[in-house]
């Protein structure tokens, strides 16, 4: 069984399983982005960029170079469990990028299913780590974050930033939620912030989707989780 759990400074969460439970999702995943057929006008390109990095973390724990343990966290037998960390932000837009290219590919039952644990889990998650906090950002893990906008990784990244910026806590936690307002389609925060990229792109010659965002101020090697 796989099951995600609050990182202790609530920056994200720690994604748990067996080799085959992690190859499993890792798997099913791969359903869904870097297929052929895929153009960046399109828009997938920007939720496969979001994917590869999601993807990227889940293999790197099954093969042991993330997190291990002998135990899970709920059973006694010793079976070696393997995890990853990942940000609620990472997270949360993975999950809305798998779910709208989930509509272009052929699934099925235990695609639906795997789906709807991971959802599970991270629900769990958030609730554990704070329910008042959880409660306005659940939305944004089901629907609320405009998948079908071809910046999203931008966006994605900028968020992230911010949130890491805040150096976790419960406090930080409950300002989440405002800063995934940049993420839903028709707010003033998601219009200003595609204003400031069409200015930065103009600005340096460039398309949007060229964009890196600018974090040398964060050491995301010396977060602490």
């Amino acid at each position: 069984m796989f099951y995600f759990t609050p990182t202790k400074k609530g920056l994200g969460a720690e994604l748990w399983g067996t080799y085959d439970d992690l190859r499993t999702i890792y798997e099913v995943i791969g359903k869904f982005w870097s297929q052929e057929g895929y153009t960046e006008k399109s828009g997938f390109f920007t939720r496969d960029q979001i994917l590869s990095g999601f993807a990227h973390e889940i293999r790197k724990a099954y093969e042991g170079q993330r997190l291990t343990r002998e135990y899970s966290h709920f059973m006694p037998d010793p079976v070696p469990h393997f995890g990853c960390r990942l940000s609620w932000v990472h997270i949360i837009f993975s999950i809305n990028a798998i779910r709208f290219n989930m509509r272009y590919f052929e699934n099925n039952k235990m695609d639906l299913g795997l789906l709807l644990q991971i959802e599970y889990w991270i629900e769990e998650s958030l609730r554990s780590f704070d329910a008042q906090g959880a409660l306005s950002l659940i939305g944004y893990l089901n629907s609320n974050v405009d998948a079908a906008n071809p910046y999203l990784y931008q966006y994605m990244r900028s968020i992230n930033a911010d949130y890491f910026a805040l150096r976790g806590g419960k406090t930080a936690f409950r300002q989440l939620s405002k800063l995934f307002r940049r993420a839903a389609a028709g707010t003033d925060d998601y219009q200003a912030y595609h204003s400031f990229l069409t200015i930065e792109a103009q600005r340096l010659k460039c398309g949007i989707e060229e964009l890196e965002l600018s974090d040398d101020d964060l050491d995301y090697d010396k977060l602490i989780w």
